[in-house]
């Protein structure tokens, strides 16, 4: 086994440990995901567009990471959360819209 490969296994064995440390809801890693989907397609805007949108508003989200977000496999911050919303027109609330019917 060459030293590159040796690397390359322990690399992803680090990232499997550390997703395995991460607290889930449900096995999800966020609970806006299915919502943030929903409205940017409403909305109809791009990956790319919505990550240039909130670095205008000095949130650093990559197109690749607003993807891992709709797919659950990315956390969120609070102040990303906001982000989302505001660029998106909606309230807080509206991406919320998920978790707040599982507790109904």
């Amino acid at each position: 086994m060459t030293f590159l490969k040796v690397i390359d296994i322990y690399k992803k064995l680090k990232v499997r440990i550390i997703m395995s440390l991460i607290a889930k809801f449900d096995g999800n890693m966020n609970v806006i995901g299915n919502s943030l989907k929903k409205y940017r397609i409403k909305n109809n805007i791009s990956y790319e567009k919505l990550s240039a949108k909130l670095e205008l508003m000095g949130i650093s989200i990559h197109k690749q990471s607003l993807y891992d977000i709709e797919n659950n496999k990315r956390t969120v911050k609070d102040y990303e959360l906001f982000g989302l919303a505001y660029v998106l027109g909606i309230d807080v609330n509206d991406l919320l819209e998920d978790i707040r019917k599982k507790f109904r």
